[in-house]
C-alpha cells in the first residue's frame, strides 16, 4: 500500500490528482479519512501553484548581453535563457540526464555514432513545431568554425549530422560515451532554423516567451500557453529578472520585498540572512569553482615543477574555510575540489624543491623571482618560509633549505 500512496502523493504535488480524488482513492486502499486528510494537506502543500508574477534579483548583467544563446557568458544571461530556451537534454542535480526535445538517446557499439529520437509534438513560441532539421541547423551553427559560439569547442569532435525520419544522426571523429552529456550544454538552445535566421530573436521552446529585454537592466516573460512540459515547469503566468549586480543593493532589495529571490548571496552574510522573516537560503550543489590561474606561457609559470609545487603545497580546504565559510562541498564529494596536504604531495614537493636547488645553484625559486614585480613574486618567499618548515620532518632537510628558513632581519627586505 506505501507504494501506491507515494504514487498518488507524486501525482497530486504534480498538479494531475485533485484533492477530492485523492482522497476518494486513499480510501479505497484502506486508508482512515483522518489519515487520508493529513497526507493530502502535505501532498497539496507541494503543488506548485499556477499564477503571480515572480520577480527575481540577479548578480551577472551587462548592457552588452544579448539573447543568442551561443554567446551566453554571464548568469543573468545563463538563467533567462533557462526561461525560454529549451534543450535537447536537462543535467539534474544528481548528475543524471533528463531527456527533454529528444526523446531518446542511443549509439552505436563503438560509442561514435549517435542517434536523438526528437519528440513530436513540441511547439516553438512563434507556433511552428520542433523538426529535426531545427536540431541539425542548430548544432550546425554551434560548430561552425567561424562561430563566436561558446559551445564550439565541445562540439569539434563532430564528423557529419543529418535528419534521419524523426531522427537525427550524429557521427563523431572519435568515440565519445559522453556524447549526451555534451547536448547539456547550456548555449544549444534549439532554435526555429537553429537560430541561423535570427539568433537574438528569443525563439525556442522554453515554458515563457520573451517580452522585455533591455540588457544591463531586467529581461521579462510570460508563460507560454503550448509548452510541452506546462504540468512541470513554467508556473507563474509572468517572470522578471532585474539586473542588480551590487550585493548590498541585491540583498536590500531581498529583504525590502522587491525581489522575490536573489542569487550570489555572499558567504559572510549566509548566517544573517537567514535570520530575515520569510527569507529561505537554498544551497544548490553545482559545477562552480574559483581558479588560481597560471598562464603556463608566462614565466615564472611556464615550468611545470612551479606549477605543480604550488598545487601541491596549497591547503585548499583552509582556504575555502576561512574564504569561503563553509559554503561549499565537504572533501569527501566525489566532485569535491578539495585537496589537503598529505605525505605524498609533501614528497613531490620536497623532491621538486631539492632539483630546484640542483638546477639553479641556490634553493628553491627565490633565484627566479627575486626580481619579479608580481604579486606573487613578491609574496612567495614569505610563502614559502611560513609553509616550508610543515614539510620539513627530518634535521637533514631542514639543514639543506636552512639559508631559506632565516628570517631576514628587521628593515631588511626578504629575499
Amino acid at each position: 500500500m506505501t507504494t501506491e500512496l507515494d504514487h498518488l502523493k507524486r501525482l497530486a504535488g504534480q498538479g494531475r490528482l485533485s484533492r477530492r480524488d485523492f482522497l476518494g482513492r486513499a480510501a479505497a486502499l484502506g486508508v482512515s479519512a483522518a489519515f487520508a486528510g493529513t497526507l493530502a494537506d502535505k501532498a497539496f502543500a507541494q503543488t506548485p501553484v499556477k499564477g503571480g508574477h515572480l520577480k527575481a534579483g540577479l548578480q551577472g548583467g551587462e548592457s552588452s548581453n544579448v539573447l543568442d544563446p551561443a554567446l551566453n557568458l554571464s548568469q543573468v544571461n545563463f538563467n533567462f535563457g533557462k526561461c525560454w530556451g529549451e534543450l535537447l537534454v536537462e543535467l539534474n542535480p544528481d548528475g543524471s540526464l533528463e531527456n527533454r526535445i529528444a526523446e531518446e538517446i542511443g549509439s552505436s557499439a563503438d560509442a561514435k555514432t549517435w542517434t536523438m529520437k526528437i519528440r513530436k509534438g513540441i511547439e516553438f513560441h512563434d507556433g511552428k513545431t520542433v523538426a529535426p532539421a531545427d536540431v541539425v541547423a542548430t548544432l550546425e551553427r554551434h560548430a561552425d568554425a567561424k562561430s563566436k559560439s561558446a559551445a564550439l569547442g565541445i562540439l569539434q569532435g563532430i564528423d557529419t549530422m543529418k535528419v534521419d525520419g524523426d531522427a537525427v544522426v550524429v557521427n563523431l571523429k572519435e568515440a565519445n560515451a559522453d556524447f549526451p552529456y555534451l547536448m547539456a550544454d547550456y548555449h544549444l538552445v534549439i532554435q526555429p532554423n537553429g537560430g541561423k535566421d535570427n539568433p537574438n530573436a528569443g525563439i525556442s521552446a522554453g515554458p515563457y516567451k520573451v517580452t522585455v529585454n533591455q540588457p544591463g537592466v531586467k529581461h521579462g516573460g510570460e508563460r507560454f500557453a503550448n509548452y510541452w512540459r506546462g504540468d512541470k515547469a513554467g508556473h507563474a503566468d509572468q517572470i522578471e529578472i532585474v539586473v542588480i549586480n551590487d550585493p548590498t543593493a541585491r540583498t536590500a532589495a531581498l529583504q525590502g520585498g522587491q525581489v522575490n529571490m536573489v542569487n550570489r548571496v555572499e558567504p559572510k552574510i549566509v548566517d544573517l540572512i537567514k535570520r530575515v522573516p520569510g527569507v529561505t537560503i537554498q544551497t544548490v550543489s553545482g559545477r562552480g569553482f574559483y581558479p588560481f590561474n597560471m598562464f603556463c606561457d608566462t614565466p615564472p609559470f611556464d615550468n611545470n615543477d612551479l606549477r605543480m609545487a604550488l598545487k601541491l603545497a596549497m591547503d585548499r580546504e583552509e582556504m575555502l574555510e576561512k574564504i569561503l565559510q563553509r559554503q561549499f562541498s565537504s572533501s569527501n564529494s566525489p566532485r569535491g575540489i578539495i585537496f589537503t596536504r598529505t605525505r605524498q604531495s609533501a614528497h613531490s614537493l620536497l623532491l621538486w624543491l631539492q632539483q630546484q636547488g640542483l638546477h639553479l645553484g641556490q634553493p628553491l625559486v627565490l633565484h627566479r623571482l627575486e626580481h619579479g614585480r608580481d604579486e606573487i613574486s613578491r609574496a612567495l618567499p614569505d610563502w614559502l618560509r611560513r609553509e616550508l618548515p610543515g614539510f620539513l620532518t627530518r634535521d637533514m632537510d631542514k639543514e639543506l633549505f636552512d639559508d631559506l628558513l632565516q628570517t631576514p632581519p628587521d628593515g631588511e627586505p626578504a629575499a
